[in-house]
């Protein structure tokens, strides 16, 4: 397949592309500097510029565009960013489908485990509603702008859990504090986290490229768990203590509502779609991810 990428440099989108690749497929990056390659394609999604031949011809197009959640501080203008950068970048992809004759005839938008918002002990499965929040309405409005792609096109929104990977993502600044043995739980740690390795999340990608599932996709391991076993089965497999635990309103004073939102909201996903299209995890529990993430595989 020819698949063009939006957002492939950064954690995800970097080790998804090397997954195209190695699958032997061609991936075309999106990128908003000067383009240095025949496999890169200059746009300016800020103000909808996309040449659409950047996706004619496409059997793709995989949309992971947008500023990260917890790297800054919640402000105003910070919050405007998250909607605008995934919005435009989306909807700019969805303007140049609809000027081609023959548009690609698959479009994977990212969206996130935020869209159910703070669930408590709630099973969620992909028809459990919307929840509260900034990021529910981010990631309910993000799904939207991708539903506005053309008819006959189809779409899937992967709503796509913690990433554990070995560095940077969700873990970017806990794993280094359980590596030196001061980790610990956030909140009360029992919260549930749904979660899913680096290498699993570029398999699923591929998998739904591959497969006829379309709508929103809980992008998720099948083993639940919640912050405090995480942390421990994180910890354990790096053979260091976890005893450090942050309390809620200590997170809330120095995070305000990204403590909320991102580390003491709690939602326990389920794989629904996933497992009965037939996916295969690499890690489906939590021991074999830490263990990956610990680098012992």
């Amino acid at each position: 397949m020819r698949i063009v990428i939006a957002g492939a440099s950064g954690l995800i989108g970097t080790h998804m592309s090397a997954t195209f690749r190695t699958a032997g497929h061609q991936v075309i990056s999106l990128v908003r500097r000067e383009a240095s390659s025949a496999a890169e394609v200059q746009w300016n999604p800020a103000a909808g510029e996309l040449d659409p031949k950047a996706l004619e011809g496409a059997d793709a197009v995989v949309n992971l565009s947008g500023a990260g959640i917890g790297d800054r501080p919640w402000t105003r203008k910070r919050v405007a960013e998250l909607f605008s950068s995934r919005l435009d970048a989306t909807r700019t992809l969805t303007s140049a489908m609809r000027q081609l004759d023959s548009p690609p005839p698959v479009f994977i938008s990212q969206s996130g485990a935020g869209y159910y918002g703070d669930a408590g002990n709630t099973v969620l499965r992909e028809d459990a509603p919307q929840g509260a929040g900034t990021l529910a309405r981010i990631c309910a409005e993000w799904e939207a702008a991708a539903a506005a792609a053309p008819p006959g096109i189809r779409v899937v929104t992967p709503r796509t859990a913690v990433v554990l990977s070995r560095k940077g993502g969700a873990l970017g600044r806990l794993l280094p504090l359980i590596r030196l043995g001061i980790g610990g739980p956030l909140g009360n740690g029992r919260q549930y986290w749904p979660w899913i390795t680096l290498p699993d999340v570029s398999a699923a990608f591929l998998f739904l490229l591959e497969s006829d599932v379309s709508g929103p996709v809980n992008l998720c391991a099948p083993e639940e768990a919640n912050v405090n076993e995480l942390v421990a089965a994180l910890a354990h497999a790096l053979h260091r203590p976890a005893a450090l635990r942050v309390p809620g309103p200590v997170l809330r004073f120095v995070m305000r509502d990204l403590a909320d939102e991102l580390l003491l909201a709690s939602q326990r996903m389920e794989p629904a779609r996933l497992s009965s299209a037939g996916f295969t995890w690499q890690h489906p529990t939590l021991a074999q991810a830490a263990e990956w993430v610990a680098g012992k595989e």
